[in-house]
C-alpha cells in the first residue's frame, strides 16, 4: 500500500455536517420518551474523532450554528483533538439535531432529522478559501455533504480536486442518504463522479450494486478501477469485506461480535480502520481486518462513535483479534 514520507503539518482534512445527537434515555418511540442526553453525531465528525483518537492530526471543515449546540458540538469536537479553526459559527441558520430512539435488541434505531436549512446546509467553496491543503497527507470525504445542499456540493467537488492537485491522497465513502436527494439518478451520478476524484473507494455491497448497476463485488471494484480509483473497498457486513486494486484482491472475514447494541456508526468505524491502516502504510490484508475489527467494536456500544478505539485498545485489538 503506497504513501508518502513527506513531512506535513497535517494528517488529514475531512469536511461536513456536525449535528448535536440527542438519545432517548428510555426505550419506546420518541414521542413518548421525555428524557434525552446530548451527544455528537454526523459521518463525517465519526471518522474524523476517530482518526483523532488513534493520533492522526486532523482538521475539521464545517458550519455550526451561533448557538448552545454549535458551541457544544465544537467544544466535544476539540476535546477528542480536532483542530476546528476551520470551523464558522453561523448567526442566520441554526446547528443540525438528531433524536435517536433506544436500539433494542441490535435492531437499526428510528431516527429523527432536523437539518433542513441548517448552518452546515451554507457550506460553500468560500468557506475553503484558508485551506492548507498542501500541508496535508490525506482528504476523506463522504457522499452526505454534497446531498445537503447545492453549495456544499460544489465544495466536496472543489476540495477532492484540489486534493489531488496538491498531492494528497483522498479517501471517499458514498455513505448514500436517499431521502436528502432530490433524485436518485442525481444522487448516482454525483457520487460516482466524486468517486472518480478518489484513490480509494469504500462502498456498501449493495450501495456498490445501485451507484454501478453491477451485482458482484469484483465487478463494483471493477467499475470504480475503471473511473480512476487505485484502491476499491467494498463493505460486506457481518461477513467482512473485499478489496481490489490493479494487480491484487482478497476478502477477509468479519470480526465476531457477542452481542450487537447499536449498528449505527459501524461503517464509519470500518473507515476509520482503512484511513488509518493505510496511513500507518499497511497492506490491503491488514487494513481490512483493521477496519472489520473497529467496526465491530462500534456496534457493541449505544451512541455513533463512542466505541472507536484509541491507539492502545487498537493494538490490543489487533493483537488479540478480539473486537471488544
Amino acid at each position: 500500500m503506497p504513501r508518502s514520507d513527506t513531512r506535513t503539518d497535517y494528517d488529514v482534512l475531512t469536511f461536513g455536517e456536525a449535528m448535536a445527537l440527542f438519545i432517548a434515555d428510555d426505550q419506546g418511540p420518541l414521542d413518548q420518551v421525555t428524557r434525552f442526553h446530548r451527544r455528537t453525531a454526523g459521518a463525517d465528525t465519526n471518522v474524523a474523532i476517530g482518526l483523532s483518537r488513534l493520533g492522526f492530526d486532523v482538521r475539521w471543515l464545517s458550519r455550526v450554528g451561533a448557538d448552545h449546540n454549535g458551541t457544544f458540538l465544537q467544544r466535544a469536537l476539540e476535546a477528542e483533538g480536532l483542530d476546528c479553526r476551520h470551523v464558522r459559527h453561523d448567526a442566520a441558520n441554526a446547528t443540525g439535531l438528531i433524536f435517536k430512539e433506544r436500539a433494542v435488541d441490535g435492531a437499526d434505531p428510528h431516527v429523527e432529522y432536523v437539518r433542513r436549512g441548517s448552518a452546515a446546509s451554507h457550506l460553500s467553496v468560500a468557506d475553503a478559501s484558508d485551506v492548507e491543503l498542501e500541508q496535508a497527507r490525506h482528504l476523506h470525504a463522504t457522499g452526505i455533504p454534497p446531498a445537503i445542499s447545492d453549495s456544499a456540493r460544489e465544495l466536496s467537488f472543489h476540495l477532492l480536486r484540489q486534493a489531488r492537485r496538491a498531492g494528497l491522497s483522498v479517501s471517499f465513502d458514498p455513505n448514500l442518504r436517499p431521502s436528502l436527494w432530490s433524485s436518485e439518478a442525481i444522487m448516482i451520478e454525483t457520487l460516482n463522479a466524486l468517486a472518480a476524484e478518489a484513490d480509494i473507494v469504500m462502498p456498501g455491497l449493495g450501495e456498490g450494486r445501485l451507484l454501478t448497476g453491477r451485482e458482484t463485488a469484483y465487478d463494483i471494484a471493477g467499475d470504480y478501477l475503471d473511473r480512476g480509483a487505485r484502491a476499491v473497498v467494498i463493505k460486506l457486513g457481518p461477513e467482512g469485506s473485499y478489496f481490489r486494486t490493479a494487480d491484487s484482491e482478497g476478502t477477509v472475514d468479519g470480526s465476531p461480535v457477542a452481542q450487537v447494541v447499536d449498528t449505527v456508526g459501524a461503517g464509519d468505524g470500518f473507515a476509520v480502520g482503512i484511513v488509518s491502516a493505510y496511513l500507518d502504510g499497511l497492506d490491503w490484508h491488514a487494513a481490512l481486518h483493521r477496519g472489520n475489527l473497529i467496526g465491530a467494536r462500534q456496534v457493541q456500544v449505544i451512541g455513533d462513535m463512542e466505541g472507536l478505539p484509541n491507539r492502545e485498545q487498537l493494538v490490543a485489538m489487533e493483537r488479540s483479534g478480539d473486537a471488544r
